[in-house]
């Protein structure tokens, strides 16, 4: 029945393959679970209600993406958007918490509608490969830093060198680089799951030294959503001075999510011979209503994460490595002790090692060409050095039409382009810095 549904037999995989592959990638992202409601406390969202939320939320689009889009995709709410609204918006705007969920919530209506319409994906079709393959590239590397970062490889630096090595004699550090080198052999000697039993073996071993503690109870029942449910200001959202805001979150959510499904189905040649994602449609409708149920739930925007890379990675290839990620979510819920305990030195590894598998596409670059190399090397150190995937892909957005243009190729961008360009260049211009 499995086989039939989700078509493991065509695709090459099977049921315990997926399975596996949905481990994974539940391992390499559920830091999430503990860090978006540790970063939306700062905006006065209060921990507990907040981490049921993204729970919840990214239950409910990975089944989704499962079993509607049948893509081996996870989704839960991203990092640099709960950053933006926590920092930025109510930091920094001085708006509440309610209204920038209501601003959430507007952008993912409008998504909802656009995809619906079909114009979303009519957007993304006009997207050339080249950029598609800066996506793809860029992510590898912002994960790769995201890796290195988490686990203490690179720490932040002083004045005029930002970043700086870890200290490489501290037991996490020295953990981490084994598990690199674990996983490195397990490939090598192609081990079946090699990701996930180097994610399980250095937790373990980590629980075994003292480097990280194991958690004084194994289950507990979830806190209360009543604080934060339904709780959004779409009302105050509503206002020209909220504009900004809604613009940003629109658009950042467009080209996150865009360039995820992109740059994962690039990685993971789910792209048909036009370069397209078929039934694109399905994943976007998946994100726009996850954005609709995460702000009523009371999260941030929710979307396609660049962390399902290490399932696919692992040999997922269709919904059921999705339908996986997203029971192991629910189960967290009463299991959050014992996830909260995975040390960063555990999951940290396979993500570098992911971030190092996606770099193979850098081969298909038209380097003889400078309208093709521009705009792919602007996605990709935009996206790394501003630690920001949205601005990476706005900027791509930008440069390729503009470079097409001073050429004198206009003729080689789509129509879509044009207005994904439109769109960024009012991003730069409104975002509030």
């Amino acid at each position: 029945m499995l086989d039939r549904f989700f078509r493991l037999t065509e695709l090459g995989t099977t049921i315990r393959q997926e399975v596996v592959a949905g481990a994974t990638t539940f391992l390499t992202m559920v830091y999430i679970i503990v860090l978006n409601p540790k970063i939306l406390e700062a905006a006065g969202i209060p921990f507990g209600p907040s981490m049921v939320a993204t729970v919840l939320s990214a239950f409910f689009g990975t089944m989704a993406m499962g079993l509607y889009a049948k893509r081996p995709f996870a989704v839960a709410p991203y990092m640099v958007e709960n950053a933006f609204v926590a920092y930025t918006v109510v930091g920094v705007m001085g708006y509440s918490w309610q209204t920038a969920l209501g601003a959430i919530f507007v952008g993912g209506v409008l998504f909802t509608l656009i995809t619906v319409l079909r114009i979303r994906s009519w957007l993304a079709r006009a997207i050339p490969e080249g950029l598609q393959i800066g996506f793809a590239v860029g992510i590898g590397l912002f994960i790769t830093f995201i890796g290195m970062n988490t686990t203490g490889m690179v720490v932040l630096g002083v004045e005029g060198a930002p970043v700086h090595v870890g200290n490489l004699h501290e037991t996490p550090i020295l953990l981490s680089l084994l598990g690199f080198l674990a996983i490195c052999w397990l490939m090598i000697r192609r081990v079946p799951g090699a990701i996930l039993i180097g994610i399980l073996g250095v937790a373990a071993v980590s629980f075994a030294s003292g480097v990280a503690d194991l958690p004084t109870e194994f289950v507990s029942l979830p806190p209360s959503l009543g604080p934060i449910f339904l709780q959004l200001d779409i009302g105050g959202a509503l206002t020209w001075g909220f504009f900004s805001v809604i613009l940003t979150v629109f658009v950042m959510d467009f080209v996150d999510t865009a360039g995820t499904l992109l740059g994962l189905s690039y990685r993971a040649n789910l792209l048909d011979a036009d370069g397209h994602l078929p039934d694109m449609e399905k994943p976007m409708l998946c994100d726009a209503l996850s954005t609709i149920v995460a702000a009523l739930l009371g999260t941030t925007t929710a979307g396609a994460y660049i962390e399902s890379a290490t399932g696919i990675e692992a040999g997922g290839k269709s919904g059921l490595t999705s339908v996986v990620t997203a029971l192991l979510f629910l189960l967290a819920l009463f299991f959050a002790p014992i996830v909260a305990a995975i040390p960063a030195c555990a999951y940290g590894p396979a993500v570098i090692i992911v971030g190092m598998l996606m770099l193979s596409p850098i081969a298909h670059v038209k380097f003889d060409d400078i309208t093709e190399v521009v705009p792919v090397f602007c996605v990709i150190i935009f996206m790394c050095f501003t630690y920001n995937l949205g601005i990476g892909i706005t900027a791509g957005f930008v440069v390729y039409p503009l470079m097409k243009l001073l050429a004198g190729r206009a003729r080689e961008v789509y129509a879509g382009l044009w207005v994904l360009g439109g769109m960024s260049l009012l991003f730069f211009i409104f975002y509030p810095y």
